[in-house]
């Protein structure tokens, strides 16, 4: 069968990857988005299933803030079934990623195909999303059903502002995205803050107070338009953390975000 006669978010091939750590299976899942062969990493608790899902939006793009095997693992030694999409063009996967713009149907299909997984309990997914991933899951929650709630991590939450904070990244948005002032539409569409009232879904917001890539004004702003709307949210600040927390607080940080996910997941089977 042609990719062409696939359905978007249809399995294509699944594939068992060597795991560093016991009772954990690590997948390299193919599968379809607009047309693509795109790629992503699962992990699978072993024992009970089925098991709730989460599907972790990474940041970055490219070969900057690529999935990390550890963190998914760690994600799943919680009692999760942990799905990462790599997002189209990389590790292999065909077409090329625009920074939370088209993209963003990777992990909109990745939705039914986690759902579709037989250790995966019916259901709503959660979704965490990590830095400029943050909008990806924010998009993923605005614009599709059986999704949530959201784990808003280091996210970037007015991309107009991270135009002006990230200097370094000019070049990059400018050629993925456009100019702010000539695509304002591109910009806004990646600014959650400005449609939060889309949203209809609880949130949790952690960001570390120093964070020097995605500034803390990023997760005031996003609970100020939640707050606004009239909607549920958590937030939690590290005080003098970075954009990538140390090992010791981001354990804590994931245990505190587990047992939120566990007692919102109760309210939803």
């Amino acid at each position: 069968m042609s990719i062409a006669q696939l359905q978007d978010g249809q399995l294509v091939a699944r594939e068992q990857i060597r795991c560093f750590v016991k009772h954990i299976s690590l997948f390299i899942l193919t599968y379809v988005s607009q047309g693509l062969k795109v790629k992503g990493l699962l992990a699978v608790p072993e024992g009970t299933n089925p098991l709730p899902a989460v599907i972790y939006c990474r940041g970055g793009i490219k070969r900057v803030g690529m999935v990390r095997k550890r963190r998914i693992i760690s994600m799943a030694k919680r009692g999760y079934v942990v799905f990462a999409p790599y997002y189209r063009g990389n590790e292999g996967g065909e077409g090329r990623e625009d920074f939370a713009g088209e993209d963003r149907f990777d992990v909109f299909h990745a939705i039914p195909l986690v759902q579709s997984l037989d250790e995966v309990q019916p259901g709503p997914v959660s979704l965490i999303g990590f830095s400029r991933g943050a909008v990806m899951a924010m998009r993923a929650a605005r614009e599709c059903s059986g999704v949530g709630p959201v784990v808003v991590w280091g996210g970037v939450s007015d991309m107009f502002d991270t135009y002006e904070q990230r200097v370094d990244l000019r070049r990059m948005l400018k050629r993925v995205v456009g100019h702010p002032k000539k695509q304002v539409e591109a910009y806004q569409d990646r600014s959650p803050a400005s449609w939060v009232h889309e949203v209809d879904t609880s949130i949790y917001i952690i960001h570390g107070t120093h964070d020097s890539q995605v500034d803390i004004g990023h997760a005031k702003k996003l609970a100020e338009s939640l707050e606004r709307a009239g909607k549920a949210y958590t937030m939690a600040l590290f005080t003098g953390l970075d954009h990538r927390f140390p090992r010791k607080e981001d354990e804590k940080a994931l245990d505190d975000v587990f047992a939120w996910l566990r007692e919102k997941n109760q309210h939803k089977y």
